[in-house]
């Protein structure tokens, strides 16, 4: 099987015509590269766009097994809730957790697949004004219970001493600038998008949109590196590394849960970590997080702050 298809196998491969497969990468953010001035689309990454875009996923029959120690979390990765996934497991002998890090719109899909007890995700609605929950209806045909892990900081991580002159969204498709991107699925992408969209900036224009990393320390870790210039992450990332960061936008980052399992014993031992001062001496050396509504519930309309 070809790992790269022309613009012409990729409009048959997607039944639409090659015009449309131009509007695509431009506006919908369709993976491709271009290679001595030939569009290339990588068919992995073709797959995983299409995958990231599609609605009304069929229910799984499978059903999460009764509870019996091991609790499972899926979705957007961070750096507190690995730490607080550590703590957990220290407190807690007879338990574990464990992180299967698939970006956002991955870990509801292994909420909606039975596949896990909690989902991390910080999807921003197209109002600019609330998380998850619109995400979560089409997903899961039902808004799960929603608890608030943290607010935190999301923004553009820059070289130290900001050595590009870069001060914003339209700097990033200035010629001689790469960036380095997260997955399509993840929350941090959603935001890139959502903003250069704002800017009416063309993905096409920016040199490394493509270029995609799993984590968002692997972000800062290309950019400390010297392999890119800027990327989408968030402030404790750039304090962990001593890099620059250019403010966004504070976000509200959640854990969602099925009603089903809400009870369980694991994901209450969890949820009940994040009023113990163990877990907010975590913060104490990270940046970038705000705890005011870590461990409540939230629900449609609940107050954001920038």
């Amino acid at each position: 099987m070809k790992r790269f298809l022309s613009t012409k196998e990729v409009a048959e491969y997607l039944n639409i015509n090659e015009k449309m497969v131009y509007s695509l990468v431009s506006d919908k953010g369709l993976p491709a590269t271009k290679v001595t001035g030939k569009w290339l689309f990588p068919r992995h990454l073709v797959d995983q766009w299409i995958d990231a875009h599609t609605l009304n996923y069929p229910e799984s029959k499978s059903i999460l097994p009764r509870y019996q120690g091991l609790l499972i979390i899926t979705g957007s990765n961070d750096i507190l809730l690995d730490k607080t996934i550590a703590l957990f497991n220290t407190l807690y002998n007879e338990h574990l957790a464990v992180f299967a890090n698939l970006g956002s719109m991955g870990g509801l899909r292994a909420l909606r697949q039975h596949l896990c007890h909690i989902a991390s995700s910080h999807l921003l609605q197209e109002n600019e004004a609330e998380y998850n929950f619109d995400f979560a209806l089409k997903e899961l045909d039902k808004i799960p219970a929603v608890v608030n892990f943290c607010k935190r900081e999301q923004g553009i991580l820059i070289q130290k001493d900001n050595p590009k002159d870069i001060t914003g969204i339209a700097d990033l498709a200035r010629p001689g600038t790469r960036i380095v991107n997260r997955a399509l699925g993840t929350g941090t992408r959603l935001l890139l998008d959502h903003e250069l969209k704002k800017a009416k900036i063309s993905t096409g224009k920016i040199d490394g949109y493509h270029h995609e990393v799993h984590r968002h320390l692997d972000v800062g870790l290309e950019i400390l590196s010297g392999r890119a210039d800027a990327g989408p992450g968030i402030r404790a990332v750039a304090a962990m590394l001593d890099i620059g960061f250019l403010p966004l936008r504070w976000e509200r980052y959640d854990l969602l849960i099925s009603k089903e399992r809400f009870f369980d014993e694991g994901i209450q031992k969890f949820l009940g970590l994040l009023q113990e001062d163990d877990f907010r001496q975590l913060v104490n050396t990270s940046y970038g997080y705000d705890l005011q509504l870590s461990g409540k519930m939230v629900y449609p309309g609940s107050p954001v702050e920038e």
